[in-house]
């Protein structure tokens, strides 16, 4: 299955989105062909080429951000059409900004909105298609998981929880009871078994998710597997491949050294630099009137400084000031450091806003500027949080072997943490970053995080 940054994409997946935007490409020329001929597309083709690309990214990109392509749990039909046409709405007013600027890639209205008609219902046939792929599990690989502990556990609950994966389980192989209860995946004594129940044919991939593998490792049937052309992996590497995150309960050190990753090179970080001086000095330059006006609100509002600066632990467990505008009262912490929650009580009016569309980070390109800070990395968090996590959660000390960021793979893959718990969740997300980090993900990331702040997801 292919992998991206070290995560599987179904081939399916892959298939589904291209397939989706040939359909929408090949609707516009097709109607233009039956509404101006032969003859004179021939002639215009380039120029109707280019006008079709635009509103195939720009429709694709708008079911991006409503989240369409999410389809972990896929919705009705009814839900996928009035999110579509929700979407499909967005991508009109966009299309109409990008007309007014650049008159040339305008199509006419017959032809425009006879194409959209044709196009959400070409894609709601695509879709319902596909759901059903997703339903019956069709062209998804088969795997054996080996162990029925916690690890195993993760990867089954992983599997229930999104359809989309492009795997299914066939069965588990343990000698003993299993500790939780897979209702509908049978539990096989061991690997012959598969043999014996004219099941090892099915199986594209197994799985070692053994807790504890002294003693318990069936070395010789998995080697006679690995002949047959099967592919074997570690449980906690597959599982990081599923979901985008490294199981740290589970990993031992020496996962951690001997598997590929955490090696970014002189030219990354290089490279990484000037897009942080390029896209702070942008940021800060564009944001100014933003900035004046948050300024102005905050010290109307409350009495007390427009920034607010904390120290905060950065690479290499130094520490550092990190700026932002202030959104809660000044004597917020007059009693000490506390987490932050839900409807805090010592945030502003005017510091809710701010924090739900992220004004209150612009600031912190300051930060970036003086190569404290990256635009993109693990959040920085508090000394004394610091303290107190590394203390509880193994590897936590991890997440300094990079630089802090004002977004990150875990502000965008997990709700804004507030306790022990959060953390750790949250430094599943940040290995997995310093681990397959690159320029190519730094950009994802930052494509995500204007899609997060756009619909306010994971503030407070």
């Amino acid at each position: 299955m292919p992998t991206i940054l070290n995560k599987y994409y179904p081939v399916r997946k892959i298939i589904f989105f291209l397939g989706e935007g040939v359909l929408i490409f090949s609707t516009f020329l097709l109607v233009y062909i039956g509404f101006s001929g032969w003859q004179i597309f021939l002639i215009e083709l380039v120029q109707d080429i280019i006008r079709a690309a635009t509103v195939t990214v720009v429709f694709q990109l708008s079911l991006y951000f409503f989240d369409l392509y999410d389809l972990r749990k896929p919705g009705s039909t009814t839900d996928t059409a009035i999110r579509m046409m929700q979407s499909f709405g967005v991508g009109c007013i966009v299309l109409g900004l990008l007309y007014y600027v650049f008159p040339s890639l305008i199509i006419s209205s017959q032809i425009f909105w006879c194409c959209y008609v044709i196009i959400c219902a070409s894609l709601l046939l695509w879709r319902s298609l596909y759901y059903l792929v997703i339903e019956k599990k069709l062209f998804s690989r088969e795997i054996v998981v080996i162990g029925t502990g916690e690890t195993a556990e993760k990867i089954y609950r992983e599997l229930q929880e999104n359809d989309d994966s492009g795997f299914s389980l066939l069965a588990f192989i343990a000698s003993s009871t299993s500790c939780f209860p897979p209702t509908s995946i049978p539990v096989l004594p061991d690997l012959n078994t598969l043999e014996t129940r004219n099941l090892s044919h099915r199986v594209e991939r197994i799985v070692v998710a053994l807790d504890d593998r002294r003693g318990t490792m069936p070395i010789t049937d998995l080697l006679h597997f690995k002949l047959q052309k099967n592919i074997i992996e570690d449980g906690i590497s597959f599982y990081e491949g599923l979901t985008g995150k490294i199981l740290i309960e589970k990993v031992n050190p020496a996962w951690l050294i001997f598997s590929q990753g955490f090696d970014s090179g002189k030219a990354t970080l290089f490279t990484k630099r000037c897009i942080d001086l390029v896209l702070a000095i942008t940021g800060l330059l564009i944001s100014l009137p933003i900035s004046a006006l948050t300024a102005l609100l905050i010290k109307l509002e409350s009495p007390g400084p427009v920034f607010y600066m904390q120290e905060r632990v950065c690479e290499r467990g130094k520490t550092f000031k990190v700026i932002k505008f202030r959104s809660m009262r000044n004597d917020a912490e007059k009693t000490g450091a506390v987490w932050a929650s839900q409807n805090d009580s010592r945030v502003t009016k005017v510091g809710n806003f701010i924090r739900k569309v992220r004004i209150d980070e612009i600031p912190q390109m300051l930060n970036v500027l003086k190569g404290e800070m990256s635009f993109v990395g693990p959040r920085p968090e508090r000394p004394v949080f610091v303290d107190q996590l590394t203390k509880v959660i193994p590897y936590y000390a991890l997440r300094h072997s990079a630089k802090p960021g004002i977004t990150g793979w875990a502000q965008i893959c997990y709700p804004y943490g507030a306790s022990e718990e959060d953390a750790l969740r949250k430094l599943e997300y940040d290995l997995y970053y310093i681990k397959n980090q690159s320029i190519f993900m730094d950009l994802l990331i930052i494509f995500r995080t204007i899609k997060t702040v756009l619909f306010q997801v994971g503030s407070r």
